[in-house]
């Protein structure tokens, strides 16, 4: 099996975790619904997939969530700018700390303020001000960085993390996992 169809296979089992699960762990906070799987999911796409591939993710989960009524226009900005910037973040140093912030600063901070506008003139939110939003996705962006932090940490130590990364990059596992550098 090449490369991509592998990441496909992927990109398309952490959708289906995200959209299944949704309904179960997700709240609303100040008129949107926080999702924090899709943080997480955001951050595994970034470390095992790359950006394009997260933003992809993001993509299809906002989509389907809002086709089947358990999520609002606003996941398409907030998970979108979330996964691309921890995903190039990962993807240029490879380091996990700087690619969790960049999934709080993406999400929270910059994709917080871009719903201003799809708030305001989309779904035509008078009340929305360009920061509204900027503390219900923190609040769901950090609880998804941090659970996304946690397992990667479980799968890390296991060796189990270089063993799905060797997978997905060349189709072999590599025999020390706990030799790849992350």
């Amino acid at each position: 099996m090449n490369k991509n169809i592998r990441k496909l296979v992927v990109s398309g089992m952490l959708t289906a975790v995200v959209v299944v699960l949704s309904p179960y762990f997700t709240f609303p906070v100040f008129g949107s619904k926080c999702a924090p799987l899709q943080h997480m999911v955001n951050v595994f796409a970034a470390v095992l997939l790359g950006p394009f591939w997260g933003v992809g993710i993001a993509f299809c989960i906002s989509l389907i969530r809002n086709l089947i009524g358990t999520g609002t226009l606003l996941a398409f900005p907030g998970s979108m700018i979330g996964a691309l910037l921890c995903g190039v973040v990962y993807w240029k140093w490879k380091k996990l700390v700087p690619t969790y912030f960049a999934e709080v600063l993406g999400t929270g901070v910059i994709g917080g303020m871009v719903c201003f506008p799809v708030a305001k003139f989309l779904m035509g939110n008078e009340t929305a001000a360009l920061f509204t939003f900027v503390v219900p996705f923190l609040i769901s962006t950090a609880g998804g960085t941090i659970l996304a932090a946690v397992l990667i940490g479980i799968l890390k130590k296991s060796g189990a993390l270089g063993y799905l990364k060797g997978l997905l990059e060349d189709g072999k596992a590599e025999k020390n996992t706990t030799a790849r550098t992350v």
